[in-house]
């Protein structure tokens, strides 16, 4: 859909929240002298696995760049073929095709919106390497399913965790739950400082392949160069700010937590669809995203007009000009694209804004109307 952009929105689909601490955190790192591979770096790492119950966290430049070394840190490349959802954002395919391998694109379910289990089972080959799950909008997919389908199949099963920080599944953060898990610290993120992205891990082999990955080959304790390497680094800057938001996480996700459960309470009259919450996972609500079959398109436009900043993520990777030629057809991923909706619900939102989003979805879109 095509979409007009008022001059200036009055509820922001996406608000980070930062301050003092974090403009503190920039000051340290320009008063130091370290500006990159230095002590806010390895510390921002540490802290960010601590709260993903990870003995390892690599920094990394960017979300993309982390996928990318990800796949490439367990020798994915050429002539292998990795199953991704096509429901997700674009660069959970192309760093498949960054690492030189293939991307094979997966259904999702239709209410929680991550890849499904069976469509994956159906798509293995000899040639799968890997199976990417995405915990889409911050809930966490089918772990335990995906789990004992890549153990049978003796492949690698790692976890697109960009939108996901904090979540968990089975009491367990995710982040930890596969072979590799990636996050992503761009603005729309529950945390934020600006770019950014981390890989965690359990293996301690897999961790240093990574941080070589990232530094031209460079081990972290000098020893000679085996491969070449990339210049993916986080900046020092980008990890104190990184420090100062992992504090703040906690309660972002407890607020976007109650935001989104007024948003339930005071849609009931509308008619769109709210996502389950599945009892064995807790989600952390990166983003709200509804789904109306009919009145899609008139409610993303009418609450724009209105000043309410809505969008429509994500476009089905499996449509984009870069993979049309592979003329793969996914009806249910297809059905949802096209019904589904992301509204505000970040933690800067005031009980009034709460209000006024509920309101105007539910004139746009009352439950009775035919």
């Amino acid at each position: 859909m095509s979409l007009s952009k008022p001059p200036q929105f009055r509820i922001r689909f996406a608000q980070p929240i930062m301050g003092e601490p974090e403009l503190q955190a920039v000051q340290r790192v320009l008063s130091s002298g370290f500006l990159t591979n230095g002590p806010e770096t390895a510390a921002f790492e540490e802290e960010f696995a601590r709260v993903h119950a990870v003995p390892y966290a690599v920094a990394m430049a960017n979300g993309t760049v982390a996928l990318t070394a990800m796949l490439l840190a367990h020798g994915i490349g050429p002539g292998d073929e990795v199953i991704v959802p096509s429901f997700t954002f674009l660069s959970t395919a192309t760093a498949v095709v960054h690492a030189g391998a293939r991307p094979v694109f997966a259904e999702v379910h239709a209410d929680i919106l991550n890849i499904d289990a069976d469509h994956v089972a159906a798509l293995i080959t000899a040639r799968t390497k890997a199976v990417i799950a995405v915990h889409y909008a911050g809930q966490a997919a089918d772990m335990a399913e995906l789990r004992a389908l890549t153990d049978r199949a003796g492949i690698l099963l790692l976890e697109d965790a960009a939108e996901a920080h904090g979540a968990s599944y089975r009491g367990r953060p995710v982040g930890g739950l596969a072979d590799g898990a990636m996050f992503s610290f761009t603005p729309t993120k529950n945390i934020t400082m600006g770019e950014g992205g981390m890989v965690t891990t359990h293996d301690p082999d897999y961790a240093r392949r990574l941080r070589q990955l990232r530094n031209h080959g460079v081990a972290d304790d000098g020893t000679p160069r085996t491969s070449i390497g990339y210049n993916w680094r986080m900046t020092e800057m980008q990890a104190a700010i990184g420090r100062v938001q992992v504090t703040r996480l906690s309660a972002i996700i407890e607020r976007k937590q109650a935001n989104a459960e007024f948003l339930a309470a005071h849609l009931r009259d509308a008619d769109v669809l709210f996502p389950p919450n599945r009892p064995d996972r807790t989600a952390t609500y990166m983003m709200l995203t509804l789904r109306s079959s009919t009145r899609r398109d008139a409610i993303v436009q009418g609450l724009r007009d209105r000043g309410i900043e809505a969008r429509v993520y994500f476009p089905p990777a499996h449509l984009d000009a870069v993979f049309a030629a592979d003329n793969v057809t996914l009806p249910r991923t297809e059905e949802v694209a096209n019904t589904v909706f992301s509204i505000p619900c970040h933690a800067e939102l005031t009980e009034d804004d709460l209000a006024l989003i509920a309101k105007e979805i539910t004139a746009l879109a009352p439950r009775d109307a035919t």
